[in-house]
């Protein structure tokens, strides 16, 4: 899933810490996050798009994973 954090925190002149203490989670979740490395649960996605205004489709874009077809896990 792809995201748009780091853009919107440079249009908020905000820091990773500071993104991660106003939704209760570590920087290094923050990181694992804008580098497209960790999939946040649908309630801090939510979290993350409150903090900025902006709809969840306007912070996170799925992409269907190039590997194949979705697991019926997923």
């Amino acid at each position: 899933m792809k995201n748009r954090i780091r853009v919107l925190r440079a249009e908020h002149e905000m820091t990773q810490e500071q993104l991660a203490e106003l939704v209760g989670v570590t920087r290094n979740t923050i990181i694992s996050i804008e580098k497209d490395k960790y999939c946040p649960s649908l309630k801090l996605g939510f979290r993350i798009a409150r903090i900025f205004n902006v709809d969840i489709n306007d912070v996170f874009t799925y992409e269907d994973d190039k590997d194949g077809p979705a697991s019926e896990d997923e």
